[in-house]
This record gives C-alpha cells, structure tokens and sequence, in this order.
C-alpha cells in the first residue's frame, strides 16, 4: 500500500472514530428521540386499531342485520306458500339475495377481526419492547450518573493527592530549611563559647593565673619538690 492510500485509510479511519464519538456522546439523546418516535408511531398504530374494530362493529351489525331479513322473508315465505306460491318464489329469491349479501359481510368482518387480531398481536409485542427499552434506557441512565459521579470523586481524589504530595513536600522543605536554620543557631552559639572560653584562658593565662608557658626551671622544681 502506497504512503498515500495509507494517509487516506488514516484520515478515513480517523474520520469514522470522530463520528462514532459524536454519535456515543449523543446516544442517550438519540435513544429519547426514537423513544418518542416510537411512542408516536404506537399511538397511530393504536387509532387505527380503533378504526378497524369500528368497522368490524358495523360488519358485524349488517352480518346480525342480514340474520334477522334473512329469518324474516324465510317466516314470509312458509306463510305465502299456501296462498302465492309466486310470493313465496320470491321471499325464496330474496332470502337467496341477502344470504350472498350476508357472505360477502361475513368476509369482510373476518378480514377486520384477522386484521384487528394481527394489529393487537404487533402492538402489544411493540409495547412491550419499548417497556424494556425505556428500562434498559432508565439503567444506562442511572449507570451514567453514577460512572460520572465515580469519575469526579476520583478526579477530587486524585488531585487532593497530587496536592497533598506537593503540600507534604512543601513540608519537608520547609523542615530540612528549619533544621538547618537550627543547626547554623547551635553552630554559631558554640562558636561564641569557644571564642569566649578562648579569650577567658588568655586573660588568666596573662595574670599568670592559669596557663602560660613553663620554663625547665618550674618543671624541674616541682619535681623536685615531689
């Protein structure tokens, strides 16, 4: 691979690792939106629902409707079939008319309730899944917080430390300062009491007190003396 497809599989990669960072920092916001888009479609889904079982209820009133004029010209025609055989032909007709009526109804009222039946079957299932979305969205939630109050502890923590470091180092600076500051005040204090110990020996050194330098003759009369 030359240097330049490598750059551009470089800038490509870089590319789709930033939008992946958008679309991560964005995620709980992405997930409210489709949640509502979800909501919404499930409640469209829910007035059309509505609207089936309203004409599964009108089928179902001309299916009963049909029921009742079908048992009626049924009841007309045993009656006129000892009067007009021809009125009874043509209750006979009618019956035949709004029975192929009531089938065609009655196709269209299982069509509603297999379709009403369906349309239940998907929403509930829908409603469901989002119930556990909006859950899991709810932990992440809960998770997030809680990683983000963990992280912000342990920042505090990790800068009180840095500067409890630097503090105790500050510390001892300022104690190795304070030892050496007491040390050069020993130091000074012994050399005062040596030069006055030093001057002390000389003043009696010279009233011939103390010290002095002994000439052979006092040496060899104290030990002659002994």
């Amino acid at each position: 691979m030359s240097v330049w497809k490598k750059l551009v599989t470089a800038i490509k990669g870089g590319a789709t690792e930033a939008a992946e960072a958008v679309v991560d920092s964005q995620a709980l916001r992405i997930l409210d939106q489709e949640i509502r888009e979800a909501k919404e479609e499930l409640r469209k889904s829910d007035h059309a629902r509505t609207q089936i079982l309203a004409k599964c209820k009108l089928a179902q009133q001309k299916v009963d409707k049909l029921d009742e004029s079908i048992a009626e010209y049924e009841v007309h025609a045993r009656k006129a079939i000892d009067t007009d055989k021809q009125l009874a032909l043509d209750c006979a007709q009618k019956v035949t008319e709004l029975k192929e009526e009531r089938e065609a109804e009655a196709q269209f009222l299982a069509q509603f309730q297999q379709s009403d039946k369906q349309l239940s079957q998907n929403i509930a299932q829908a409603k469901a899944n989002l119930r556990r979305l909006e859950q899991q969205v709810d932990m992440v939630k809960a998770t997030e917080s809680v990683q983000k109050a963990q992280v912000a502890v342990s920042s505090r923590h990790l800068g009180a430390n840095s500067k409890m470091k630097t503090a105790t180092e500050s510390l001892d600076r300022i104690q190795s300062k304070q030892n050496m500051r007491a040390a050069e005040l020993q130091a000074a204090e012994e050399l005062a009491a040596d030069e006055s110990t030093s001057d002390l020996e000389k003043r009696l050194a010279s009233a011939g007190i103390k010290g002095g330098k002994e000439s052979a003759e006092d040496e060899l009369a104290r030990i002659l003396g002994k």
